[in-house]
């Protein structure tokens, strides 16, 4: 063991700001980070060793204890209650004789519930030893369990019960399907040659102005939801003083419903890589970073396969396409699942090795960012979609889409549908169109941009997916009208921000908890008229955090209280105003309100 810890370390040049690379390939091959190991990377890295506890302690897949030799994630997403989870808990519980959240007597399976897992176009999925398995039935976790108590290896559990995966690269045997079922005019169009747009930029002579120019050009936005224009971020960090810069490209997608960027990864992984290389030589930056949510570990061999590919083809490295003083290098950095480090400063953190907190802005990532260097985070979409804008030109980019929201937008749909899965289409299209694509019927709701989004009645399905209307970052779950919208969905979704949120603010990390049990209540039918006002009472005191994630914690919430309202009032049509004196609802707001005051 200890061999192992420190041969790892070494592996990264004793470097703290790599803690996070350390505790994961740690944790990989120990199965779990012990007291003693804790100890022996603080001391190597001559950091404090409640810094690494504190990093340890934060994120979804680390562990101080063993969790089986076979370690199970079952997603436990919105979407997953849609195809009858729980047959599929109680034979995982059955055949591994222990509950969720345990580890067998014999220690060799552990069980856990882990958020959405970037799988709702497959559902139910579940990660076992950072492997996917997609599509489960009770017959085939019970060939999983009976394949784990033989000694079998994770490959060899793929290739005896599925054999199903898409993707034909031999360093990816993934049981994950693609599903792409509309392929539009820039990500997926089918003509990218790897390496076009970046011999454009030699042959035409083009400076790093001129390149921010195009892209300003084209009005391409931030594809992560926010809409930021792309020219302008990258103009200001050209700008910005402090060397070397960094590129980040933002492929956490943590959004329950969203898949979008690992369907790009697997697809056009050259496209995401040109696109970060463009950025670098527009920005001057000299390294680039690829931050990939824990639960795509299973795409690691394959996209660093690619990078090598690409830098054996002069697409990467040191004088890329001959041009002297292009030089720039990608590497790969996973998260340890934390739903929050989607956000830029977050991510940032998180690759510095440190909690995933947001922090405060301004300085902005651009000024100071990554080890406090100018820092431009963009989308796995909105660096796609610059190659395309290069290589074809800003005036057919303007050619599609609205008149504020040009170009295409990948989309992630799952739910009640015929068809869920990738579609690229122009922004303009409706929410009506996209339930004809899918072949949705009898629809109650649309989930539109995960549950930070909106949820929008049938009386919104005429409304446009553009900047201008429902911006999106991509995800939009179908709800039919068999589903109990309040327990099977907004329930869920409270959850979700509870377990997600970091705690750094007093609103959210107050808020969260308290809104889930109000929630609980008014499922339950135990809540009355002023619990309900009381939730959307303090929808304003969320606009107090920092981030993203605090700020539209409520909305799953505060949208369908909205479009929903005669739900919540059915469940509380009759109940008089004290109903449940041991949860003091009024008495606890007061106790928060006045701390915050203090």
């Amino acid at each position: 063991m200890g061999e192992t810890v420190h041969a790892i370390i070494r592996n990264y040049n004793g470097d703290p700001t790599r803690l996070m690379d350390i505790l994961i390939d740690i944790q990989s091959q120990l199965g779990y980070l012990s007291e003693w190991t804790i100890e022996q990377i603080a001391k190597s890295l001559d950091i404090p060793k409640i810094d690494v506890e504190q990093t340890v302690s934060f994120y979804h897949f680390f562990t101080k204890e063993p969790r089986g030799k076979y370690t199970v994630y079952l997603n436990n997403s919105v979407v997953t209650g849609f195809y009858k989870v729980d047959e599929i808990v109680k034979t995982f519980e059955k055949e591994a004789g222990c509950s969720f959240g345990r580890v067998s007597p014999d220690g060799l399976i552990g069980l856990f519930s882990t958020a959405c897992i970037g799988m709702s176009d497959q559902e139910p999925a579940a990660i076992i030893n950072e492997q996917v398995f997609t599509r489960l039935t009770p017959d085939k976790v019970k060939t999983l369990i009976a394949g784990m108590k033989d000694g079998k290896t994770i490959e060899q559990l793929k290739g005896s019960s599925y054999g199903d995966g898409q993707n034909a690269n031999p360093l990816m045997k993934a049981t994950v399907k693609n599903h792409i079922r509309k392929k539009g005019e820039v990500i997926f169009s089918g003509d990218y040659t790897a390496g076009d747009a970046l011999r454009k930029i030699k042959s035409a002579k083009m400076s790093s102005n001129d390149v921010i120019d195009i892209v300003k050009k084209s009005s391409v936005r931030g594809r992560g939801g926010a809409g930021f224009p792309t020219g302008m971020k990258w103009e200001v960090a050209r700008k910005a003083q402090g060397e070397p810069k960094y590129i980040f490209c933002n492929a956490d997608e943590g959004e329950p419903g969203t898949f979008k960027d690992r369907v790009i990864l697997t697809e056009e992984p050259k496209l995401v890589f040109e696109g970060m290389t463009i950025a670098g030589y527009a920005v001057g930056a000299r390294y680039g970073i690829l931050y990939l949510r824990n639960e795509y570990m299973y795409m690691k061999k394959y996209l660093v396969s690619i990078l090598q590919d690409m830098e054996r083809d002069n697409l990467l490295g040191t004088a890329i396409g001959g041009k002297n003083g292009f030089n720039f290098d990608i590497r790969i950095q996973f998260g340890g699942g934390a739903y929050v480090c989607g956000e830029e400063s977050a991510l940032i953190e998180s690759a510095e090795g440190k909690r995933g907190e947001p922090r405060d802005r301004p300085p902005f990532p651009v000024e100071k960012g990554y080890l406090q260097k100018p820092t431009v985070v963009n989308n796995v979409e909105t660096l796609c979609t610059v190659v395309k804008i290069i290589t074809k030109g800003h005036e057919w980019y303007n050619t599609i889409g609205t008149r504020e929201s040009r170009g295409t937008k990948v989309l992630s749909i799952s739910g009640d549908c015929e068809e869920p899965g990738i579609y690229e289409i122009p922004w303009g299209f409706s929410v009506n169109d996209i339930l004809k694509m899918t072949g949705a019927r009898d629809v109650q709701a649309v989930q539109v941009g995960g549950p930070s989004g909106s949820c929008i009645a049938a009386n919104e399905f005429g409304r446009t997916l553009a900047y201008e209307d429902l911006a999106t970052g991509g995800s939009l779950i179908i709800i039919g009208k068999n589903r109990d919208l309040l327990k099977d969905v907004v329930l869920n979704f409270a959850e979700f921000f509870r377990e997600e949120s970091c705690g750094s603010c007093v609103p959210c990390r107050a808020l969260t908890g308290m809104s889930k049990l109000v929630m609980e209540k008014i499922v339950s039918g135990k809540a009355t008229v002023s619990d309900i006002d009381r939730l959307v009472s303090w929808a304003p005191i969320m606009k107090k955090n920092r981030c993203g994630l605090g700020q539209t914690a409520l909305n799953p919430i505060l949208t369908t209280i909205k479009n929903f309202r005669h739900l919540y009032d059915e469940k509380v049509k009759g109940n008089s105003e004290i109903i449940n004196p041991a949860f003091n609802l009024a008495a606890a707001t007061a106790d928060y309100e006045a701390a915050v005051k203090n």
